[in-house]
Parts: structure tokens; sequence; C-alpha cells
């Protein structure tokens, strides 16, 4: 079964904890700071892989969590990296951030490998933080986390010529005649449900690739039918095709179809209405003499609002080859690489993002610190060691906190509470 969304967990590897030792040798009583670095979190790749065509996978597995990263040694050993998680895709593959629909990379063209999600750094062991005042350290760098997003896959497919129409209009049949490909083919309506793509030959190097966008409906970019999964797929192509059932063979007027889709693109993306587009008035082998030919009313229509109309036969081929040559003069004038959407969503990381804190007063007169990284310093920090607490009094300081308390009207004897623990301030 073709399938061309899908919705995935991804998250990166934490990175490995810092390591807190001390050399222990012999005749060597008060040996130095030794703990190891962790090693780096896993990274989220994506790379596209030419042996798939669909997403069909990520329906059985919804979750991809890469491995975290070691944690540092005794003897200065350094805590082994983790592999990264590659997550392999069809070409054509736009990954979205879930929650604000907006692009994190599109697999498309030259991009055939993406660092989506970093790994958390290792963090740094406590051999780091030996200085001439504090020569034994009691505590290391927490490795940095990992991040995690839901993400959602949508497969638009790359083609240069996309077919649209209703249904049952013979584009399958077109697209099996003057192309490789073979899609089934019957006469009722949404025969076709999944894209299928062909490569158009016209000989001497001459060419197009042409994808069958299954049949629309009045509606369907609100979502009525199967409309939002087709549409995504006319977004790639250069150059529309649109084929009408000219012959009316189901009592269809021709003029008032092709308005109709019109309008549907128009209402799903404006942009579609710019690109080039000709008009194939298919089954004129169905036409009686009697009567106006349906195809001169077609171009008495559109041909004045800049859109060419070809009156042929899929059945038949008849009037197909000046179709597809007027095509590929087209897409001649035009830019042959790959439309390819730009990255709209940059994945923000815990250790890119500048330190967040808020300074409070509460009833009782005291002044409250909170924020995020002053939660994670008070972790991993050894207050009741003299040197441990100096510097976390650095970190208060080089931060901006004690100038912002000072702002806020602290004075000497007041009191700070942080997470549960009480500090006098002092100058």
């Amino acid at each position: 079964m073709f399938a061309d969304r899908a919705k995935i967990f991804i998250k990166s590897g934490k990175g490995g904890d810092g390591h807190v030792s001390f050399r222990r040798e012999l005749y060597v009583p008060a040996g130095g700071p030794d703990g190891g670095d962790g090693g780096r979190g896993g990274d989220i790749i994506f790379e596209v892989d030419p042996g798939l065509n669909t997403l069909t996978d990520f329906r059985h597995i919804r979750k991809y969590v890469a491995k975290n990263g070691e944690e540092g040694g005794k003897r200065r050993c350094h805590g082994a990296s983790a592999d990264d998680l590659v997550i392999r895709v069809p070409e054509g593959t736009v990954i979205k951030d879930f929650e604000s629909g907006k692009v994190i990379a599109d697999m498309s063209g030259e991009n055939r490998r993406e660092v989506i999600l970093r790994g958390g750094k290792g963090g740094l062991g406590n051999m780091h933080f030996a200085t001439p005042t504090m020569q034994a350290p009691k505590y290391a760098q927490p490795g940095q986390d990992g991040a995690e997003l839901w993400v959602l896959l949508e497969l638009k497919v790359i083609a240069d010529v996309g077919l649209v129409g209703f249904p049952n209009v013979g584009k399958s049949t077109l697209l099996s005649r003057v192309s490789n490909a073979h899609p089934k083919i019957a006469n009722y309506h949404f025969t076709t449900l999944d894209p299928h793509l062909g490569v158009v030959d016209l000989g001497e190097g001459a060419g197009f690739v042409m994808a069958d966008i299954p049949g629309l409906i009045e509606g369907a970019s609100q979502g009525v039918g199967l409309g939002h999964d087709f549409l995504r797929h006319i977004e790639r192509c250069r150059v529309l095709i649109h084929v009408v059932d000219a012959a009316g063979t189901e009592g269809r007027d021709p003029v008032a179809d092709i308005r109709a889709i019109h309008a549907e693109l128009e209402a799903y993306s404006p942009e579609l209405l710019t690109r080039p587009m000709v008009i194939a008035a298919n089954k004129m082998d169905a036409v009686y003499a009697d009567g106006e030919n349906p195809a001169e009313l077609l171009k008495k229509t559109f041909e004045p609002e800049g859109i060419r109309v070809f009156p042929i036969s899929a059945v038949t081929g008849k009037g197909v080859k000046e179709l597809l040559y007027a095509v590929f003069e087209l897409l001649r004038t035009m830019d042959r690489e790959p439309i390819v959407f730009e990255k709209e969503f940059h994945v923000e990381y815990a250790g890119d993002r500048n330190l967040s804190y808020t300074v409070s007063r509460d009833d009782d007169g005291s002044y409250v610190v909170e924020g995020p990284r002053i939660e994670k310093m008070l972790g991993y920090t050894n207050l009741e060691s003299e040197k441990g607490f100096q510097f976390f009094q650095n970190f208060l300081k080089e931060n901006g906190i004690l100038k912002d308390l000072e702002d806020a009207g602290i004075q000497e004897g007041d009191t700070v509470r942080m997470y549960g623990l009480s500090f006098d301030y002092y100058k």
C-alpha cells in the first residue's frame, strides 16, 4: 500500500556525564583530579534511500531514539560516544515540525543526508575544574540533554509535469501510453489512489518525468475525499496538464470541470495557478461529427487566458505527440532544478539557549531565583564544599544574577531562595 504521510517521534541521545575521581597511586597520597569527559550522544540523521518510494515502514515503527553517550571514567578516560541513528526515507520526503507545520528539511535535490537532531555534548570531568586555588574539585559537568521532537513526514512526488483533472478523464491511460508507467486502469471513479510516475522519452536526450495525480473532486482543498493527500503531490510539478473529458461521456461540462479544478488548486495554494498549464482535451475519438467541436469551444474559452488547448485521444494516440512536444518546450524555458522547500524551522538545543531565569520577591520579603540552568547547576555542585560554593557564586556573578538581585533592591542579610535552598546575601 502506498503511504505518503507519517507522524513519528525522534530523540537524539544525551551526552554522557563527566566523572569525578582522583589519582590513587602508590606513594602519591594526594593525587590530583583525573575524572574523564562523557561521550557525545547519538545524532538523529535522515538519509535518502533510492530503493524506497513510500513511507510504509513508518506505520509500524513510530519512535526513533538515539543512544546516550557513556559516562567518563577514571584516569582521564573519555566515555564512548554513541552511534548516530540513521533514518532512511524516499527522495522527496519533507520533514516538518508537527506542532507548527514548518519545514525542518526537504530531502530532495542535492540534499541526500541531513542531521535533524544533534546529540547532547558530553560533560567535562572534574580534571577540567582544577585551579591553583581549587586543586581537588569534587564536581563534574553533566552531559547535555538530547533534543526530542514529533515530526510529520510528507512524501511529495518529484516530477516535471503533473496530470490533473477529475476522476475517469483518462489521465492513467495517457500516462501509460506516453511513458514506461503501467497504472491500473478501469472505468470507475478513483481507480487511481496512488500517484504514478513515468518517464516520457522524446528521443535524442529529450524527455521529462510525468506524474499521474489521482483524480480530484470539488471540495478537495478542504480535505473532501482524499483531497489534501492528492494536492500535496502537485506542489513540486513545474508544468500542469489539465486532462478533461472533452466528449462529455458522463454528461459533464468540460468547461465547468476545468473551472472547478482551477478553484480547488487556488484554494489549496494560489501559487499553483501561476505554474504554466495546458489543457489536454481527451476522448476526442468519442466525439460525434454533428454539433460544435468541444475542442474549439475550449480553445475559445481558455486560449485568450494564455492556456493552450490540445485535442487528443489517449486511446488512439492522436494528438498526443503535439501535446508532449509543447510541454517539453515549456519546460526548456524553465529552471530544471527540482522545487525544494526552504527550511522554516530551527531546532533549539539546551546548550544553545541563553540563561533564562526569574528574580521575584516573596511575601516574607525573601528573594526567589528560578531557572532551568540554575536548577541543574545546583544538582551537580557540592555546596558543602567551600570550593564548590565558590564555584556556584562565580556562576551567579558571571551570568548577571547577582546584579539583577541588586537592581531588585536586595540588601545585606536578606534571604535568597533557590529550589529549596536558602542563602543569606552578603556583598
